[in-house]
């Protein structure tokens, strides 16, 4: 048995073993959406980010070679 919804992504419940009804169905639609829903609004990120402490002990990229300088220690 399956039952595709309404709405553009459809829902799909594909019934492996048994045959339920349309309430024991309507019933699992209930109980999977609400615990969705309450889900969805525990999921929420923290807007206040802290550094890593990955971020923290990285150093900062090296400064790019002054090729005015020349090879050797005194440039001359």
């Amino acid at each position: 048995m399956t039952i595709a919804g309404d709405d553009a992504a459809g829902v799909r419940i594909d019934v492996l073993r048994g045959t339920p009804n349309e309430e024991e169905l309507a019933a699992l639609l209930a109980v999977v959406t609400e615990a969705y829903t309450g889900e969805a609004a525990e999921a929420v990120a923290d807007d206040n980010t802290s550094r890593t402490a990955w971020s923290l002990s990285q150093r900062d990229l090296r400064q790019p070679l002054r090729r005015e300088l020349g090879w050797g220690r005194y440039g001359g």
